[in-house]
């Protein structure tokens, strides 16, 4: 593993061994609460992200406060959707708090940039994601919201995409054979990974631009090269 292969914003997760075959049936009603929090939670995102971007654009740094209000915003969001439609990777209900998690199975963590480009701000987060976007629309239907809409009226990015396909067909498996299909769950884990890579880029968290790369499987490349396992080593 090289760090040329690892990118800042560091997407993980860890599938449940015992999944319920009919838990995903309710959960959209288990996460009611979670998303009318959320939706208090984006629109605020939205209102610190215009601060950020002027931020940005006179002194090159992201305010500190505002930054990790923002990337809690996004892991708290990414932990909704990993336990619902998202993924279904989990049946362990997620906390309500814009920190860190360390023992829930899905986590978030992007690095404070100690200084961005004055002039990267102008046009990342429309122009030069263009590509991305257009990928990402396909994989998450109506999930480029998340990146250009400050509307605030979906907190998932699975309704029409790839995601949501394979999603779906993985809760069928899970009802029949009480497993979810592992290489299923990679793929997945690598589309939620590219759509939260290209989300924190245009909310202005780094000038590292997202790859053209499905990185697929629970564990970030990023998170294998900070912490390297024994056979790494060697």
């Amino acid at each position: 593993m090289t760090v040329a292969s690892s990118y800042p914003v560091r997407v993980d997760a860890r599938l449940d061994p015992h999944l319920s075959r009919w838990l995903w049936l309710v959960k959209w009603v288990l996460t009611i609460p979670h998303y009318i929090v959320l939706f208090f939670l984006w629109i605020a995102f939205a209102v610190m992200s215009v601060i950020a971007f002027f931020a940005i654009l006179f002194t090159g740094r992201y305010p500190g406060p505002i930054f990790e209000f923002n990337v809690g915003v996004l892991r708290w969001t990414w932990r909704v959707n990993y336990y619902a439609y998202s993924a279904l990777g989990t049946d362990q209900y997620p906390p309500f708090t814009l920190a860190e998690a360390p023992d829930y199975p899905a986590q978030l963590h992007v690095p404070y940039p100690d200084h961005l480009s004055r002039g990267l701000v102008l046009v990342k987060w429309w122009l030069l994601a263009l590509p991305h976007l257009v990928i990402v629309g396909i994989f998450a239907g109506g999930g480029i919201w998340l990146a250009l809409r400050s509307d605030t009226q979906n907190y998932s990015w699975t309704a029409g995409g790839l995601i949501g396909i394979l999603v779906l067909i993985a809760a069928i498996v899970l009802a029949v054979t009480g497993r979810y299909p592992r290489g299923l769950y990679d793929l997945i884990l690598g589309l939620n990974r590219w759509v939260l890579r290209v989300a924190a880029y245009t909310a202005l968290m780094t000038d590292a631009y997202p790859p053209f790369r499905l990185d697929s499987g629970g564990r970030d490349p990023g998170t294998a090269v900070i912490a390297p396992t024994a056979q790494d080593r060697a």
